[in-house]
């Protein structure tokens, strides 16, 4: 493992390829205080990982391309919750939304979510086991 100071302040500790880039396992610090750490591949994230965000927030799971993409946990810093499937960077398939408060809603936020928002509510306790164990397993890689 090597570390890097970039000028703008950020720190990146981890694997590198042959060409120079962010690849394998590594964490990186930005200046505004978010930090992530998993896994790269080709300089971007990519595989499992975390992400936290200086307002508190914080995204465990899968990634690709740089983004949010797969099974993973989003939650926001007063503690509202999206456990589920992610696409693009953003909420995107089945999951289960959990409120500050510990409640799911009336009716249950349960089932197909598209921009933030549940298109088709079902049950779908599969898909939110998986993305509790993707924000698990991308929180201790080496467990």
């Amino acid at each position: 493992m090597a570390e890097c100071k970039y000028p703008d302040g950020t720190v990146y500790t981890g694997a590198w390829n042959d060409q120079g880039q962010r690849h394998g396992y590594g964490q990186i610090a930005f200046m505004d205080g978010s930090k992530y750490w998993g896994l790269f591949d080709c300089g971007v994230y990519e595989g499992l990982g975390v992400m936290t965000f200086q307002d508190g927030s914080r995204y465990g799971g899968e990634f690709k391309q740089g983004k949010f993409h797969g099974l993973g946990v989003f939650q926001r810093a007063d503690n509202m919750m999206f456990e589920g499937e992610f696409r693009d960077g953003k909420i995107r398939g089945m999951g289960l939304v959990t409120f500050a408060d510990g409640t799911h809603g009336l009716p249950r936020n349960e089932g197909y979510f598209e921009s933030n928002q549940i298109l088709r509510r079902e049950k779908c306790s599969m898909v939110i086991h998986r993305a509790r164990e993707a924000a698990k397993r991308a929180a201790h890689p080496r467990t």
